[in-house]
């Protein structure tokens, strides 16, 4: 059986495109095959997508933290996205062939790897214990609020000696979690204020959607307003509703949706034509697909013509 694990970290890196660059050629340097990356100046951040056989994924993943460890500077970092690490999520998500408990397994032992750097780690996710940390309790505050030592509540996992984060680059949470959609929507005709107060009522925490996250932002380099989001099971709760709840209450405030931008892999909610063009998606072709991706991989290592693997 081939065994496929994906990693989708994200690093506190989104201005310097030949860092940026530099860091996806690291990571590619192993047998792993890199899907996509992007970088967004206002977030500050870069989001990197690859696949390949767990060791190798995990050995691609603790020499990108090392990377980020040795070229990103968080003292003088500032973007819209919370953070608290230069790799500041490295999350690890079983698609051919892998269970749950194997990608908590690898997220475990690349744990590790990052903490023998001298970077504190964070589980989260299907990797904590108990299972379900969630990002938001972890990032609050970002790594400014961790400068002074560990609050009673946010103790690292490993080390467990450690006193206050990495001088540079902060700590790390490193998690296993389901296939996600991580995407933006872009408004028209109202502010960041109202932005926020929609995000707050979409999200799950504010009695929204079922595994929504969300957040209210202004992006100053773009003169762009977003709302942007993470839903956790795409096949649970349905990205089109979400979608038309949010269009419900733009155009309550006399605004309106101009684009919807998806992070990272396209999950196969979204792959019928007539749901992409609901949400104003591009054309973004099969390429993005993560299954047609995963099938073309799998095909690749079989020696054979790939076919449709269904959902992963």
């Amino acid at each position: 059986m081939i065994k496929v694990l994906e990693a989708v970290p994200n690093f506190s890196e989104g201005r310097d495109l030949a860092m940026v660059g530099a860091l996806v050629d690291r990571i590619a340097s192993f047998d792993v095959e890199v899907l996509d990356w992007s970088a967004d100046p206002d977030h500050h951040r870069s989001v990197v997508t690859y696949i390949g056989d767990p060791k190798d994924v995990e050995a691609a993943s603790v020499a990108g933290a090392r990377f980020a460890m040795e070229h990103i500077d968080l003292r003088g970092h500032a973007g819209v996205h919370p953070r608290v690490g230069a790799l500041d999520v490295m999350p690890f998500v079983p698609l051919h062939g892998l269970t749950m408990s194997e990608a908590v397994a690898s997220a475990k032992r690349v744990g590790e790897g990052i903490a023998a750097l001298g970077v504190p780690v964070f589980f989260y996710g299907n990797a904590s214990s108990p299972a379900g940390r969630g990002l938001a309790e972890l990032r609050r505050g970002g790594v400014e609020a961790l400068r002074d030592g560990w609050p009673a509540a946010r103790r690292p996992d490993l080390p467990l000696s450690s006193l206050r984060p990495h001088p540079t680059a902060g700590a790390t949470c490193v998690g296993a979690r389901p296939i996600l959609l991580a995407w933006n929507v872009f408004v028209t005709d109202i502010d960041e204020v109202k932005a926020r107060d929609i995000a707050s009522r979409i999200r799950e925490r504010g009695g929204g959607f079922s595994g929504l996250r969300a957040l209210g932002l202004r992006l100053k380099g773009q003169n762009r307003v977003q709302i942007s989001m993470n839903l956790e099971d795409p096949q649970r709760t349905s990205p089109l509703v979400v979608f038309e709840a949010i269009e419900s209450e733009v155009h309550a405030a006399g605004g309106a949706i101009v684009e919807t931008q998806v992070i990272g892999m396209i999950p196969d909610a979204l792959v019928h034509p007539k749901t992409a063009d609901r949400l104003m998606l591009p054309d973004l072709g099969p390429a993005r697909v993560l299954s047609h991706r995963v099938a073309e991989y799998v095909s690749s290592r079989r020696g054979g013509v790939h076919g449709d693997l269904g959902h992963h």
